[in-house]
């Protein structure tokens, strides 16, 4: 629960600063996204805490899920334009981090992968 619920920056913080939150954001920043993509992606989440995430980014309305009927079934993930209204932020800390943190995560899978823009 934000610690100020009237403060914007509190109420999106709980929304983002949870672990995984934002580097999923990222990752669907490049489009659609199926659920073993972005497990693969995110090395070390398990993926009970993925769906855990994936679940609670929907219910925000920033991420969509579209199920396919096909056989297997197939799932994918994207941004919604609430979504993709958070690519800025997270273009903000990859400035932040390579200017003032250094190229200690440039080596890490995905770090340097530069986040969609949002037209408009």
């Amino acid at each position: 629960m934000a610690v100020d619920p009237t403060c914007p920056v509190c109420r999106t913080a709980d929304i983002v600063c949870g672990k995984w939150t934002l580097l999923l954001v990222r990752d669907l920043a490049e489009g659609n996204t199926r659920f073993c993509e972005l497990e693969r992606s995110l090395a070390g989440i398990s993926p009970r805490t993925l769906s855990l995430r994936l679940r609670g980014l929907e219910e925000e309305g920033i991420v969509e899920r579209q199920t396919f009927s096909e056989v297997p079934p197939r799932v994918e993930y994207a941004l919604t334009a609430k979504g993709q209204a958070l690519l800025p932020i997270i273009e903000g800390m990859r400035a932040y981090g390579t200017q003032w943190l250094g190229d200690a995560c440039a080596d890490d899978d995905g770090a340097d992968r530069p986040v969609a823009t949002v037209a408009g």
